[in-house]
């Protein structure tokens, strides 16, 4: 099912990432650090991709989908989130000016919308994922 909803979180994050990314060019710091935070997100990413033949990027659960719960979603049920923060923290160590530290901030507020979003959707569809959020953490395992 889609939803405005969905779309514009996924527009918002979107346009976040890109308003992050315009300070290409300026003079870089810490650069070791921010592409070991962008290829440490980029590898989650791509575990996520691996183990989700569902993935989707609205929060809306598409119809023939599954609750994937091996692989990395046995220990974060949104490794896709994580690892957007995790290689926009890198872009955020990279070009540590004003409007990218808001924009970044705004981010995490937008992606956690977006996650509390896909949530609420899966609790009402299924009662598995009810138990599968007992023994998962959403963004950072053994954590949050």
């Amino acid at each position: 099912m889609k939803s405005f909803k969905g779309y514009s979180l996924v527009f918002s994050q979107f346009f976040l990432i890109l308003i992050m990314l315009l300070p290409l060019g300026t003079p870089a710091s810490n650069l070791y650090l921010a592409l070991l935070m962008i290829v440490l997100g980029g590898t989650v990413g791509v575990l996520a991709l691996y183990s989700n033949r569902f993935f989707n990027i609205r929060p809306d659960i598409k119809e023939d989908a599954s609750l994937i719960t091996t692989g990395i979603y046995a220990y974060i049920r949104h490794p896709m989130y994580t690892a957007v923060l995790t290689m926009m923290f890198g872009v955020t160590l990279l070009y540590p000016v004003t409007f990218v530290f808001v924009s970044y901030s705004l981010l995490i507020c937008t992606l956690l919308l977006k996650l509390f979003y896909e949530e609420s959707l899966w609790k009402a569809q299924s009662t598995e994922y009810w138990v599968y959020m007992t023994h998962t953490k959403r963004l950072v395992p053994f954590i949050f």
